[in-house]
């Protein structure tokens, strides 16, 4: 029971490469409907772990670590794949990636003196950055946003013809412009509060 979040936080990984063999099955439906679902499961295990190490006191640093670092490569395999696929402009994968650099950078050098990236020992201190970064409702936000342009995404590039197809693919370019600018608005307090750690 102590390792169940970070096995669920690490099966995420596990998960996104599987899909992505899945979406470079070219005009398969049958592997895009099981991207799909393993989207979704990878989607649900995001929220799970943290439900899991709260539900049985089993948070730790490494728990937060691990968390960061899936949600990393999960992010930046997705968007890399979609641009690879042709889906979505470079620039996101290109913001989404600087972003993650910086704030991780930063993390490691507050992790160092203490402190981590959520929670009750979270290195933000103020209020909105506290809301912006660190807040459930920020972090929900964030997620659904991803999940549903992830989502969406691989819905709308589906092989073949459908009469949603058109909505879907919009649903998810919209989600994934809104999550990348969320990205950026969510990186900019932890460099704006990193400066107390260079003193």
């Amino acid at each position: 029971m102590k390792n169940l979040a970070n096995i669920i936080t690490l099966s995420r990984i596990f998960f996104v490469f599987i899909v992505v063999g899945l979406l470079f099955c070219t005009n398969c439906k049958y592997s895009y409907i099981a991207a799909l679902i393993l989207t979704g499961i990878l989607m649900w295990f995001d929220g799970l772990d943290g439900f899991v190490a709260r539900k049985f006191n089993i948070s730790s640093k490494l728990g937060a670590l691990l968390d960061i670092m899936g949600d990393r490569i999960v992010e930046n395999v997705f968007w890399i794949t979609f641009c690879a696929l042709g889906w979505i402009n470079v620039s996101i994968p290109i913001i989404v990636l600087t972003r993650g650099i910086i704030t991780d950078s930063i993390r490691t050098l507050a992790f160092e003196k203490g402190y981590t990236a959520f929670g009750s020992t979270t290195m933000m201190q103020g209020k909105i950055a506290k809301f912006i970064v660190a807040s459930n409702f920020s972090r929900f936000t964030y997620a659904i946003c991803k999940a549903v342009a992830f989502f969406f995404l691989i819905a709308g590039n589906y092989p073949g013809t459908y009469p949603s197809r058109g909505l879907m693919l919009q649903i998810g370019i919209v989600c994934a412009v809104v999550s990348t600018v969320f990205c950026v608005v969510r990186g900019l307090p932890v460099i704006v509060e990193s400066k107390r750690f260079f003193e």
